[in-house]
Protein backbone atom coordinates (compact mmCIF):
# COMPACT_ATOMS: atom_id res chain seq x y z
CA UNK A 1 0.00 0.00 0.00
CA UNK A 2 1.19 3.35 -0.46
CA UNK A 3 1.52 6.22 1.72
CA UNK A 4 -1.57 8.02 0.35
CA UNK A 5 -3.54 5.11 0.17
CA UNK A 6 -3.13 4.39 4.10
CA UNK A 7 -3.81 7.95 5.17
CA UNK A 8 -7.25 7.41 2.97
CA UNK A 9 -7.76 4.02 4.87
CA UNK A 10 -6.86 5.82 8.00
CA UNK A 11 -9.09 9.03 7.46
CA UNK A 12 -12.35 6.73 6.30
CA UNK A 13 -11.60 4.54 9.77
CA UNK A 14 -11.69 8.04 12.02
CA UNK A 15 -14.95 9.31 10.35
CA UNK A 16 -16.37 5.78 10.82
CA UNK A 17 -15.66 5.46 14.27
CA UNK A 18 -16.16 9.06 15.02
CA UNK A 19 -20.13 8.69 13.21
CA UNK A 20 -20.40 5.44 15.29
CA UNK A 21 -19.81 7.09 18.80
CA UNK A 22 -22.21 10.12 17.54
CA UNK A 23 -24.88 8.01 16.60
CA UNK A 24 -24.74 6.38 19.97
CA UNK A 25 -24.42 9.33 22.28
CA UNK A 26 -27.30 10.84 20.09
CA UNK A 27 -29.45 7.79 21.00
CA UNK A 28 -28.96 7.70 24.49
CA UNK A 29 -29.46 10.89 24.73
CA UNK A 30 -32.75 10.47 23.43
CA UNK A 31 -33.62 9.30 26.83
CA UNK A 32 -35.32 11.72 29.05
CA UNK A 33 -36.35 14.19 26.72
CA UNK A 34 -39.57 15.64 26.92
CA UNK A 35 -42.41 14.90 24.64
CA UNK A 36 -43.72 17.55 22.30
CA UNK A 37 -46.40 18.49 19.94
CA UNK A 38 -48.73 15.96 18.59
CA UNK A 39 -46.42 12.99 19.92
CA UNK A 40 -47.25 14.95 23.51
CA UNK A 41 -50.92 15.16 22.92
CA UNK A 42 -51.27 11.35 22.24
CA UNK A 43 -49.13 9.75 24.46
CA UNK A 44 -50.63 11.71 27.34
CA UNK A 45 -54.22 10.76 26.44
CA UNK A 46 -53.75 7.45 25.66
CA UNK A 47 -51.86 7.10 29.29
CA UNK A 48 -54.48 9.50 30.78
CA UNK A 49 -57.35 6.93 28.94
CA UNK A 50 -55.67 4.03 30.74
CA UNK A 51 -54.98 5.72 33.97
CA UNK A 52 -58.52 7.07 34.28
CA UNK A 53 -58.21 11.04 36.05
CA UNK A 54 -55.00 12.50 36.71
CA UNK A 55 -52.50 15.18 36.11
CA UNK A 56 -49.34 14.62 33.64
CA UNK A 57 -46.16 15.05 35.71
CA UNK A 58 -43.63 14.46 32.89
CA UNK A 59 -43.03 12.40 29.58
CA UNK A 60 -40.41 11.41 27.97
CA UNK A 61 -39.38 9.70 24.44
CA UNK A 62 -37.78 5.93 24.52
CA UNK A 63 -38.01 5.55 27.75
CA UNK A 64 -35.88 1.52 28.55
CA UNK A 65 -37.43 -0.72 26.33
CA UNK A 66 -40.57 1.69 25.36
CA UNK A 67 -41.09 4.23 22.73
CA UNK A 68 -42.63 6.76 24.91
CA UNK A 69 -43.27 7.13 29.36
CA UNK A 70 -46.18 9.31 30.76
CA UNK A 71 -45.92 9.97 34.63
CA UNK A 72 -49.17 11.05 36.19
CA UNK A 73 -50.43 11.62 39.66
CA UNK A 74 -53.38 10.76 40.26
CA UNK A 75 -56.04 12.16 42.00
CA UNK A 76 -55.50 10.00 44.94
CA UNK A 77 -51.73 11.19 45.39
CA UNK A 78 -50.32 7.88 44.13
CA UNK A 79 -48.08 7.97 41.23
CA UNK A 80 -47.60 6.12 38.27
CA UNK A 81 -45.87 5.91 34.70
CA UNK A 82 -47.48 4.18 31.72
CA UNK A 83 -44.99 3.09 28.39
CA UNK A 84 -46.20 3.39 25.83
CA UNK A 85 -45.19 1.94 22.09
CA UNK A 86 -44.11 3.84 18.89
CA UNK A 87 -47.93 3.31 18.51
CA UNK A 88 -49.07 5.18 21.53
CA UNK A 89 -50.31 1.56 22.61
CA UNK A 90 -49.82 0.96 26.60
CA UNK A 91 -47.31 -2.24 26.92
CA UNK A 92 -47.13 -1.46 30.51
CA UNK A 93 -47.34 0.18 33.89
CA UNK A 94 -45.31 1.40 36.83
CA UNK A 95 -46.30 2.12 40.19
CA UNK A 96 -43.27 5.19 41.35
CA UNK A 97 -43.82 4.00 45.22
CA UNK A 98 -41.26 7.33 46.33
CA UNK A 99 -43.80 10.28 45.52
CA UNK A 100 -43.87 10.44 49.72
CA UNK A 101 -40.07 10.75 49.71
CA UNK A 102 -40.34 13.49 46.93
CA UNK A 103 -43.56 15.37 48.58
CA UNK A 104 -41.84 15.51 51.73
CA UNK A 105 -38.34 17.17 50.25
CA UNK A 106 -36.39 13.89 50.91
CA UNK A 107 -32.79 13.91 49.52
CA UNK A 108 -31.90 10.70 47.44
CA UNK A 109 -28.58 11.42 47.68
Amino acid sequence: MTKKTKLILGAVAAVAVIGTVSGFAIAAGADDEPLRGSTYEKATAAALEHVGEGTVTETEAGDGGAAYGVEIRRDDGSQVEVELDADFNVIGTEEDDDVADDDQGGDDD
